[in-house]
């Protein structure tokens, strides 16, 4: 195995800890926002809330940038998580 290759396994199998660390850290986001849908629909509370999103698309991008990853990106990121907590938080308010 040369030296590059060797190199790419090890820099591969970092990707893939921290892919394993994404999907449980999403996870657990989605456990804590389920059960915030579950206290907007117990209360009549709606499922979208547009000055937390801003709020939140502000502080992740700002983090982005000291992080030196694209707000942008990051802003897309979190427009794609919302979308499917709005979704559940519709879902529990139905029930």
């Amino acid at each position: 195995m040369t030296d590059a290759t060797a190199q790419l396994h090890s820099l591969r199998a970092s990707i893939d800890n921290i892919d394993a660390a994404l999907i449980f850290m999403l996870a657990e986001r989605f456990r804590c926002t389920k059960q915030v849908g579950v206290l907007k629909a117990e209360h009549g509370m709606p499922a979208s809330d547009p000055s937390r999103e801003e709020q939140q698309i502000a502080r992740l991008r700002a983090l982005a940038e000291q992080a030196d990853l694209d707000p942008e990106f990051a802003q897309k990121w979190f427009n794609f998580v919302v979308a499917e907590v709005i979704r559940h938080h519709t879902e529990a308010a139905e029930r």
